[in-house]
């Protein structure tokens, strides 16, 4: 038996080959590269790379838009006019999420644990957080996952399919553990993404074996040939392609397939949940698109049914449980599974103008989050001692005293527009577009994929997404009117809310001397002597919000983000039209 090399067009390849060959370079910047000059080395790679592949991309649109595409590695991938459009839109996205991902505070602490594999609370992570250490790993385990996003949408058969999958979630599971504050609910969310994720893995490889079953091949062109002629196996068929999109579905967090995101969401670095959110989603739909309209166009009635359920599932499931969310990132997350099924709803469509309307939709949702989960980041808890005036001290050691954790109880949020109002309004705006609002790119997206729907029959989907999106504006609208128009709490109240309580749950009762403050009194000891003694009431600690200052990379990918989702809401014909001159799949 012979093997024949085949013929590899690196060009093509270069928007993959530029992330992945950063990340590889990345991981042995790790190993060479003295303490000092680390993390300068490894945000020159991690900002390097992805601006690279955008460049890429835009040196392969013209020749990819005249001729259709092509094929890599014997069909094994396929650059087409879908491919360069996702695998810009996650480039561009990466950039963003690096921002925030880099952004340190005046205290010189990033989103990341300085020692992830310390047991939290711990002797030793207490001293590597003293002694100022950090992880400079994220950066190649983030390229190592872009590149599996950028490889996904790009796949001509199944197993390479499978491949790129797991390239893209191996270092998310890592990333979701690895928060500074907060360790055991982050280490709790990473183990339940990674378990959820591997069933979904096992799901879909065992539909891999069962397509593979029936046609006897895994390249996407030959399996649709097979399912075009009736057979006595298409029971096999139908069972395996279910099992297939199950794997898809899961990623994108549709329901029932959903669980995990709220968890890993929520746990995870907030610079990394809105990687996560934009980015994974955006590579994920791009591969599911690929899958439902190369491989089943014949399958349309059978699966039909199964995808029309999760589409209405995930929108009202995602609508509203996020109403009753309290905290914002499980809000963010609830939000984004509706979403979901916003984007299904143009999947379904089949047509030219559903792959079009979903690939603009990704983009302005991914543009949209990316600013929002930037915001989340800057909002702080912050401990103030009674008495004290609201501003922040201008030392580290004052910072690092009082600043904590992010302020994720949307109660938290109230009066924000008032304190920092240009922050509050990058973030209203944010909210504005995921609810649709006019002039936002949200509203872009929502009417290119409902107008697709409508367009391909499945006017029913559209009419359950208007009424969904209906419902979600209130939730993105209650956290608006708390951020401008309900005060933030009294310090009075906030210290009566935060007083210590005993174990019974009663208010801590404390041994106390006769007298007020600031009163003398008498104190006798045991040898008679008497002595006199002023009485001082002792501060009490209490807990606001507020917006940490940091080095401001943070700020520019909330400004990027706010400036992209007015123009794409503004002037969104342009882009249109660029995604629709080339949103055909190749064969």
């Amino acid at each position: 038996m012979s093997f024949t090399a085949p013929d590899i067009a690196w060009g093509a390849l270069s928007p993959v080959v530029i992330v992945l060959v950063a990340g590889i370079l990345g991981v042995l910047v790790e190993a060479f590269v003295p303490d000092r000059a680390r993390r300068t080395t490894q945000l020159v790679l991690a900002f390097g790379a992805p601006v690279g592949a955008v460049v890429a991309v835009a040196a392969l649109w013209d020749g990819v838009a005249s001729s259709g595409g092509t094929d890599v590695l014997d069909g094994s991938l396929l650059v087409d006019g879908p491919t360069l459009v996702i695998q810009g839109v996650i480039a561009v996205l990466t950039v963003l999420a690096l921002l925030v991902v880099a952004d340190r505070t005046a205290t010189g602490q990033d989103a990341f644990a300085p020692t992830a594999a310390s047991i939290p609370g711990s002797e030793y992570e207490e001293l590597a957080r003293r002694k100022g250490l950090t992880q400079t790993e994220v950066y190649p385990l983030l390229l190592l996952a872009t590149g599996g996003m950028m490889i996904l949408p790009a796949t001509g058969d199944l197993l390479t399919l499978f491949v790129a999958l797991e390239v893209l979630s191996l270092p998310l599971y890592l990333l979701t553990g690895m928060a500074r504050r907060r360790r055991l609910l982050s280490q709790e969310a990473a183990l339940k993404y990674f378990l959820l994720g591997a069933f979904a893995s096992a799901l879909l490889i065992f539909g891999v074996a069962l397509v593979y079953g029936y046609s006897g091949t895994l390249r996407y062109s030959e399996i649709a040939a097979a399912t075009a002629q009736p057979s006595a196996l298409d029971p096999l068929l139908l069972v395996g392609a279910v099992l297939l999109l199950v794997g898809l579905l899961f990623k994108v967090g549709a329901v029932p397939f959903h669980s995990w995101t709220p968890d890993a969401y929520q746990g995870a670095p907030t610079p990394i949940t809105g990687f996560m959110a934009a980015c994974t989603k955006a590579a994920a739909f791009a591969a599911l698109l690929r899958v439902y309209y190369t491989i089943f166009p014949g399958l349309q009635w059978d699966l039909d049914v199964f995808l029309w359920t999760v589409a209405i599932a995930t929108m009202v499931v995602g609508t509203v449980v996020a109403l009753v969310q309290t905290d914002i990132k499980r809000l963010l997350a609830y939000s984004s599974i509706a979403h979901a099924g916003f984007i299904l709803t143009g999947v379904v469509a089949l047509d030219e103008a559903g792959v079009s309307a979903v690939l603009f939709y990704l983009l302005a949702y991914g543009v949209a989050t990316v600013g929002a989960f930037g915001v989340v980041w800057l909002v702080r808890e912050r401990t103030v001692p009674q008495g004290s005036d609201d501003e922040l001290g201008e030392s580290d050691e004052d910072l690092r005293t009082s600043v904590l954790g992010e302020a994720t109880h949307l109660s938290q949020w109230a009066g924000l527009g008032r304190t920092h109002p240009a922050l509050a309004g990058a973030f209203a705006l944010f909210l504005l577009s995921f609810a649709g609002i006019p002039l936002t790119a949200g509203f872009i997206g929502k009417f290119a994929v409902f107008s697709a729907a409508i367009d391909g029959g499945a006017w029913p989907l559209a009419l359950v997404g208007v009424l969904s999106s209906a419902a979600a504006a209130f939730f993105y609208v209650r956290i608006i009117v708390l951020m401008y128009f309900t005060p933030a709490p009294g310090r009075d109240e906030v210290a009566s809310a935060s007083a210590p309580e005993s174990s019974a749950g009663e208010p801590a009762v404390e041994p106390a001397v006769e007298g007020t403050s600031d009163e003398d009194v008498a104190l006798e000891g045991a040898d008679g002597s008497v002595a006199v003694a002023t009485l001082v009431a002792a501060p009490v600690a209490t807990t606001t919000t507020t917006v940490v200052p940091s080095e401001g990379l943070a700020a520019v990918a909330i400004g990027l983000a706010a400036v992209l989702t007015v123009v794409l809401g503004v002037f969104p014909t342009p882009v249109l039209d660029l995604i629709s001159d080339v949103a055909k799949f190749l064969p």
